[in-house]
């Protein structure tokens, strides 16, 4: 099983942002991301690092696996 990277929020919302998510609103520190497509929203912390564990329900959330989440990052 693939362990997803270290990253900061904002380097998560610009990855969701490629496979057309996009920004609703952000309260404190937290950003709220939508797919009008799927009907998913998400919550990502605005964290300097957001911890794996964090990481890997967000992606798992949003319907995409882990391989598929790393390749929005390139």
């Amino acid at each position: 099983m693939t362990k997803p990277p270290l990253l900061s929020g904002k380097k998560i919302v610009k990855a969701f942002e490629k496979a057309r998510f996009y920004r609703v609103s952000q309260k404190g520190s937290h950003i709220k991301i939508r797919n009008d497509t799927s009907q998913i929203t998400l919550i990502v912390p605005d964290h300097k690092e957001v911890d794996r564990w964090t990481l890997r329900g967000i992606i798992r959330d949003s319907g995409l696996t882990i391989e598929e989440f790393i390749r929005l990052l390139k």
